[in-house]
Order: structure tokens, then C-alpha cells, then sequence
């Protein structure tokens, strides 16, 4: 077997605990043994990645139990991609919480963020439904105590809304698990793909409602309207570079939907037929258009890049939604764009809101206003999908794939309309914020409400140069997804042919097994 399938989930396993128990009280070796691990981390991916381009899929057995019997990890294209861009996000994020000093205003930061790490890759790479929620569970404890970290009224109290809802999430989780497991006698998503293919359509009625159950909690995780109101003050409330990192955790929602519904509950399978897309489409119309909305009328940046989240979410599953080659492709793509573009803008929102606080309102000019302001106007217009950024390639390809969806005039007039507002209401931001603050001295701001403000403003970064370096790799890593886009798009167009050919995937997993 190929154990460098479990290396992106061990690796951080033995980190986390390594730095409580060990590092506890050196946070400079927490420090140095958290950013070899990420670039540690980097490397695997980069291994895996190469491994998986081939189109070959490999599997893991943990303790040599073949599936559907034992607990298997799988790589394929998506899978390995998925980790690539965790350790992509991971690396200029971890570095701007040290330059900032963020992982040292609260206990164990380093610790939590390789459990989330953890947590988000063995999601990526598991192959049984049950161990999914397992790894949904492990991410979501971490991201528990990231929340909180550095603690605060305001932060306190979005954590615990924070907690709330994913519990809900989780509860659901386990109903729809037991109500699969009740008609299909097995959580090995390979195994239940054969399993539902096999059951007459006349009995599928239990089956589609452990599906629809399965589809609400990652549109929960994906943040799909009308299941995304925990992410608004969370998102905001959070330390800029935890919702950074949280940039993947909507992605997490996402990769299950594309991976359930294309292999188990695929549109080719009866008992199924069109199950996920019949109202996932307009849910991802309407979240793109109230993300973008919020955009518009946000009083603060932290939460305005929050809706940015959130509208990029809705622009995602649009091309999801379709389940055609050509539209996972182009969501593939717009997968790494939106996670960069989305982590950017959180990192750059931390920068202005150590040096003048979040509100969008003029204030006397900051330090370094005008690097700030540029590393803004990128951010922005990598959002908005103008080019010559990723966003506007991104944004083209998901319009291209819609163009013969039973829909395509609404899908078009929806993305191009949200992308003209969004570039309005990060324009007004950005001269509320930079241009207009060169022209007062001290003008007195009204605070926004509680549930619009993020905590209080901190001190500026004991090492900008550090800080701004990290920025400077999110930018990088979008200038670079544009230089390369035509082995970008292809990569994504192999795995969109390989998610819809999932005989190959199964026969991959179970093999001769019976």
C-alpha cells in the first residue's frame, strides 16, 4: 500500500498533540515545528498530486481490512487536489498568525490548527460516510476553540452560535448516516453506490430521504441559503486568519456534495434522478445574490469579506448544482480561486483593522495605507471575478457551462449582476477606507451594531515585513492559478471525467471483494 495516502492526516495528528504536551510552554518552537509541518504538509500534497494526475486511484486499507469491511482511505485527482490547496491555504496563514502575533494571544493555537488541518484532509481523502462525519467532527472541535482564541465578549458569543448550529449540523449528520446504513447495510461510499443501484425504485422512498438529509448538512457546512446564517458573525468575529483558514471549511461542504452525488447518488441513478439538483440550483442562485447584498450593506470589512464568502459559495455551487463535466470542471477551478481570493481578503481586512479598526468609514490615514491599499484592490477585483485575475476566468467557464442549462438566462443575469454589485460595494469600501481617509483629519464614526462589529482593534504586527510577506503568497498563489490556468483547466476537466465515471472508483475500493 501507498502510505503516503495517510500522510497529510498522520503528520498533523502527531504535531498537534507533540505541541501541547512537548512545546506547551516554547512558542517558538511551536512556531518552528508548526511551519515545518505545513511545508512538510505542502510537500505530500504535492507527492500525492503527482501520484493522482495519472488517473490512477489508489486505496489504503488501515489495518489491511479490505473494504467494504474495513476503513479505507482512497486518492483520486479530487481528493489530492483538495489537500493540495489545504496545504496552499495553510502556508501563508500560519505565517501571518506568527508575524501578527495572533498565536499568542490565546493558548494552543498551533495545536488547534493542525487538528484542523487534520480534520480537513482526512475528509478529503476518507472513503466511508461514517468516518466523513468522523473528520467533520475532528475540524469542527478545533475550529471551536480557533474561534474563541484570543477570547473577547463578542467572539465568545459568535463561538457559541458558532457551535450551536454545527451541532445541529452534526445531529442531522448522524440521522441521515443511520437511515443509509438502515436501507443499504453499509457507510463505505463505494459499497453504498452499488447497493443503491441495485434497489428496485419503488423502495427507494426511505433512501431519498436519507439523502436529502445527507444533502442539508453539507449545504450547512457549504453555507447555502437559507443554512447559512452562522456564518455571517462568525466569520467576522473570528481572528482574521482563523476565518482564513475557515475559507476551506465551506469548501469541505462542497467536495461532499460533488463526491455523495456523483458517486452514490449520481444523477445517471434511478432511485436518485435528479435528486440534488432540483433545488440546489436556486438555493446557489439565491445565496449568491443575498452574499452579494450583504456586500453591499456591510458597515464592517471583517463581515463585508464574509458575504464575499458567501457569494462565492453561491457561485460555486451554481456550476455544482448542474453535475455536467464541463460545470464540476469550471467548479473545480473556481474551487482554488475562490479559497485564495476569500483568504486574501480576510489576511488584508486584519492589516486594516490593526491599523485603523474595521468600520467602513473614513478615518486620518493608516501606516502603510498605501501597500495596504494595493494588496485591497487585488483581493477586490480577484473577488469580483475583473480581470486579469483567476476570478474572471473562473467566472467565464461557470457561465460557459451553463450555457445549456434549462435555466441559462437566469444563471447568467444572476452572476452578472452580483458581480456588478460586488464590484460596487468593494469600490465604496475601498475609498471609504483608503482614498477618503487622505482627505480628514478626525471625523467622529458611528460604531456599527454589536452583531455587525468585529472584537476590538489590536495592536498593529510585531513583524509587518513577515506579515506582509505571507499576503504577498495568497496574491502569488492567485497571479499564479491565472499563468497557468490551461493545465489548471485540464487537470480540473480530468477530474470531472473521472467523478463521472464512478464504476472505476468502486471497482478501484472493493475490487473482488463480495
Amino acid at each position: 500500500m501507498n502510505h503516503w495516502i495517510v500522510a497529510p492526516i498522520v503528520l498533523p495528528a502527531i504535531l498537534a498533540p507533540f505541541s501541547i504536551m512537548v512545546l506547551r510552554y516554547h512558542l517558538d518552537l511551536q512556531r518552528i515545528f508548526s511551519v515545518a509541518g505545513v511545508v512538510a504538509l505542502l510537500g505530500i500534497a504535492l507527492t500525492i498530486t503527482a501520484q493522482a494526475s495519472g488517473g490512477d486511484i489508489q486505496v489504503y486499507e488501515l489495518g489491511d481490512w479490505p473494504a467494504p469491511f474495513g476503513i479505507v482511505m482512497v486518492l483520486d485527482r479530487m481528493s489530492a487536489m483538495m489537500v493540495l490547496l489545504t496545504a496552499l491555504l495553510a502556508l501563508p496563514i500560519v505565517l501571518y498568525a506568527i508575524a501578527s502575533g495572533w498565536d499568542d494571544r490565546g493558548k494552543h493555537f498551533h495545536a488547534l490548527f493542525h487538528f484542523q488541518l487534520m480534520g480537513v484532509c482526512g475528509a478529503f481523502l476518507t472513503g466511508d460516510a461514517f468516518n466523513l462525519f468522523v473528520f467533520f467532527e475532528v475540524l469542527l472541535i478545533a475550529s471551536y476553540g480557533l474561534m474563541t482564541h484570543g477570547g473577547g465578549a463578542v467572539r465568545l458569543k459568535a463561538g457559541v452560535q458558532y457551535v450551536a448550529y454545527n451541532l445541529l449540523g452534526s445531529t442531522l449528520f448522524l440521522f441521515a448516516l443511520g437511515t443509509i446504513y438502515g436501507v443499504t447495510g453499509t457507510l463505505n461510499m463505494a459499497d453504498i453506490a452499488t447497493r443503491v443501484a441495485e434497489i428496485p425504485a419503488e423502495d427507494t422512498a426511505l433512501l431519498r430521504v436519507g439523502a436529502v438529509l445527507l444533502l442539508l448538512v453539507f449545504c450547512i457546512k457549504a453555507a447555502v441559503l437559507p443554512l447559512h446564517f452562522w456564518l455571517p458573525a462568525s466569520y467576522a468575529n473570528a481572528p482574521m486568519p482563523v476565518a482564513a483558514l475557515f475559507a476551506i471549511m465551506t469548501k469541505v461542504g462542497a467536495y461532499s456534495i460533488l463526491r455523495m452525488f456523483t458517486l452514490a447518488f449520481g444523477p445517471d441513478v434511478a432511485a436518485t434522478e435528479g435528486l440534488a439538483g432540483e433545488w440546489l440550483q436556486p438555493a446557489a442562485l439565491v445565496t449568491l445574490a443575498v452574499g452579494t447584498i450583504g456586500i453591499l450593506g456591510s458597515k464592517h470589512i471583517a463581515r463585508m469579506v464574509a458575504f464575499c464568502a458567501i457569494a462565492s459559495m453561491g457561485t460555486l455551487l451554481i456550476a455544482i448544482s448542474q453535475f455536467t463535466p464541463d460545470a464540476t470542471a469550471a467548479a473545480l477551478y473556481y474551487v482554488f480561486h475562490s479559497t485564495l481570493a476569500t483568504a486574501l481578503l480576510f489576511l488584508v481586512a486584519d492589516l486594516v483593522m490593526a491599523r485603523r479598526g474595521g468600520a467602513i468609514a473614513p478615518t486620518p490615514p493608516m501606516p502603510q495605507s498605501g501597500l495596504v491599499s494595493a494588496l485591497f484592490f487585488v483581493g477586490a477585483i480577484a473577488m469580483a471575478g475583473m480581470p486579469p485575475l483567476s476570478g474572471f476566468i473562473g467566472k467565464l467557464l461557470v457561465l460557459d457551462a451553463s450555457r445549456d442549462a434549462s435555466d441559462a438566462t437566469m444563471v447568467w443575469a444572476v452572476i452578472l449582476i452580483s458581480s456588478f454589485v460586488t464590484i460596487i460595494g468593494l469600490a465604496r469600501a475601498g475609498t471609504l477606507i483608503f482614498w477618503k481617509s487622505h482627505d480628514t483629519q478626525a471625523v467622529p464614526i458611528e460604531m456599527p451594531a454589536e452583531n455587525e462589529a468585529a472584537p476590538e482593534p489590536v495592536a498593529p504586527e510585531p513583524q509587518p515585513g513577515l506579515a506582509f510577506t505571507a499576503v504577498f503568497g495568497a496574491v502569488a498563489g492567485l497571479i499564479l492559478l491565472t499563468l497557468f490556468a490551461g493545465p489548471a483547466l485540464e487537470y480540473t476537466s480530468q477530474t470531472a471525467e473521472q467523478l463521472f465515471a464512478p464504476e472505476n472508483y468502486i471497482s478501484a475500493v472493493l475490487g473482488g471483494a463480495e
